[in-house]
């Protein structure tokens, strides 16, 4: 196996997160929380920028991770779908302000991800990286419109 598959690997893995016995996304998405913070200082476009450059990178790390692992459909070990699109749900969300919305913003996007509303249900169906990326792109808008209404009923 060559560095670069590797590296995938392990990117793909969420560091070895997505190899939990139980929970794997739940345990891998937890990795996406550095990025947020880091992000959370810059304006709501910057924000949506990076999240997005994340998500068009997920879908090639995801795809050769799928292949590198034996081909299995959205294997469980692969987790960089949770963890390179969780910022997409706290895009423009004041958490430097409001720390109290970092975990409940987290349940919220975890929630969306299992649950699968439509059309992310219908499109995890697509194959390798695109497949295994877009149920989790759906999910995260959802998790941003919900986190936004939370945070201005709350606040």
């Amino acid at each position: 196996m060559s560095i670069s598959d590797r590296i995938t690997l392990l990117l793909a893995t969420g560091f070895n997160l997505g190899r939990m016995p139980v929970a794997s996304g739940t345990f891998g998405s937890l990795l996406g929380l550095p990025l947020v913070l880091a992000l959370m200082r810059l304006d709501w476009w910057w924000q949506s920028l990076v999240a997005a450059t994340l998500a068009v990178c997920a879908v090639p790390i995801c795809d050769t991770a799928e292949r590198l692992l034996g081909g299995k459909k959205d294997d469980g070990r692969i987790v960089a779908d949770e963890w390179m699109l969780l910022p997409i749900s706290f895009i423009g969300l004041p958490i430097a302000e409001a720390w109290w919305l970092l975990p409940f913003c987290w349940v919220a996007t975890r929630v969306f991800d299992i649950v699968k509303l439509p059309p992310a249900n219908a499109l995890q169906r697509l194959q390798g990286g695109a497949g295994i990326v877009i149920d989790d792109f759906f999910a995260a808008l959802y998790a941003l419109a919900a986190n936004h209404l939370i945070y201005h009923f709350l606040k």
